[in-house]
């Protein structure tokens, strides 16, 4: 019988590679499973994920011709617990031989047990002439991130901590306050367990994803819409800093999610479900967040299967979409008021020429960041007053996600 750590690895595997299905969407349609199985399910698929084009590299000179890719996925997950994961050698092959007989691939268990022994007796020395960030990075992403692509990839090699913003100054117990105020804690922390979850005096955030609404500065009794709000992080930051704010949601599931988490975090905001480039606000707003739908490319740490379900095509898509979203949230602006538009994307099509697009269209005005509105993190300023942070920022601390963000003004 297989383990159920590798059942749940290699059903979460498929699902992303085979069905481009998000890995978290793949996790919450597992199966019931005990709680350490799917965990380390994930952890387990997240890593081959993490580093699929070095492990088959590694595999590839014990091949003689291409295996099915059902196979391909047992002997990666193989190879992952044996060389990334520290997985006793006849634990690792024994599972994937199990896992292979369980998934109707019996034919296969012979080379799959050759295979994995060869990687085994090889051990680390198989991972030591490879450029594991190079072969773990799609070719296209790794052009677009141009002379910062290398830097990037080997951020991505690590698994990203957990990051909170807190409500108020005090600094959850186990964490370390970063210079822009979030709270780090290690890679692996279950956030249930950190004193405060149950109170709802923090929330999930990574450090990067923090300063959109940060640098939107909102004031107390300031009218804010937030727009494609959902999960609710900025929401809560909106409201905590005393701004009325409506948030605007499009998916049912996700809005009703919003308003479990405001609850639980005794935050206030008006809930809309309506796609926001059809919906028109019966009072004109002080400010607008619009943290929109992209690519993702900046959360690969923490999304290892980013690189796997996205294509070019889908930037050139979404480009259109946020488009649309500037349109929309600039109708929804009194004279004078700003607007932040911020993505977790590294994709350059999804962040100055957006803002360029923006302003020609008429209406709006680019106004810089300064260096004092980013003084805890100057390194993410651009020569044009735009905000870029990059996973490769604050490497000895842990990283941090990719964002783009720019400030516009209703003219």
């Amino acid at each position: 019988m297989a383990d159920p750590t590798r059942e749940a690895a290699f059903d979460l595997l498929t699902a992303v590679m085979d069905r481009r299905r998000p890995l978290e969407e793949a996790l919450d349609a597992l199966p019931a499973l005990a709680q350490r199985d799917r965990s380390a399910g994930h952890r387990l698929a997240a890593a081959v994920l993490r580093r699929m084009g070095t492990l088959d590299a590694v595999l590839e000179p014990f091949l003689h011709k291409a295996p099915p890719e059902p196979v391909r996925h047992v002997l990666r997950l193989g190879a992952a617990g044996l060389l990334l994961l520290e997985t006793p050698r006849h634990a690792a092959v024994a599972t994937a031989v199990s896992l292979a007989r369980a998934r109707g691939l019996a034919p296969f268990v012979g080379l799959i047990n050759a295979v994995l022994r060869r990687v085994a007796e090889a051990g680390p020395t198989a991972l030591f002439d490879l450029d594991g960030p190079r072969l773990d990075t799609p070719a296209w992403l790794w052009a677009s991130w141009g002379d910062k692509a290398r830097e990037i990839a080997v951020a991505h090699q690590r698994a990203a901590p957990l990051d909170v913003t807190p409500k108020s100054q005090a600094l959850p117990l186990g964490g370390i306050r970063l210079p822009t105020g979030s709270v780090r804690f290690p890679a692996g922390t279950r956030l249930t367990e950190i004193p405060g979850f149950d109170r709802g005096e923090f929330w999930v955030q990574d450090a990067a994803a923090a300063l959109p609404a940060k640098l939107l500065a909102a004031r107390p009794g300031e009218r804010v819409a937030d727009l494609c709000a959902a999960p609710g992080g900025k929401t809560a930051q909106l409201a905590a800093a005393g701004a009325v704010v409506v948030a605007v949601e499009r998916n049912p599931v996700r809005l009703a999610r919003l308003e479990e988490n405001l609850r639980h975090w005794h935050l206030q905001a008006e809930l809309v479900q309506a796609d926001a480039t059809e919906w028109t606000p019966a009072q004109l707003f002080d400010a607008v967040l619009l943290d929109a739908p992209c690519s993702a490319t900046g959360t690969i740490r923490r999304h290892p299967d980013v690189p796997r379900i996205k294509r070019p095509r889908d930037v050139r898509a979404l480009a259109e979409a946020q488009d649309r979203l500037l349109r929309a949230a600039a109708a929804m602006l009194g004279h004078g008021g700003r607007l932040i538009y911020s993505v977790c994307s590294l994709q350059p099509e999804e962040g100055a020429p957006r803002i360029e697009a923006a302003v020609a269209r008429g209406g709006l005005r680019h106004d810089k960041f300064t260096p004092a509105e980013v003084a805890a993190l100057p390194e993410a300023l651009t020569r044009e007053g735009f905000l870029r942070t990059l996973p490769s920022m604050w490497a000895e601390l842990g990283g941090m996600d990719g964002f783009f963000a720019a400030r516009l003004i209703k003219t």
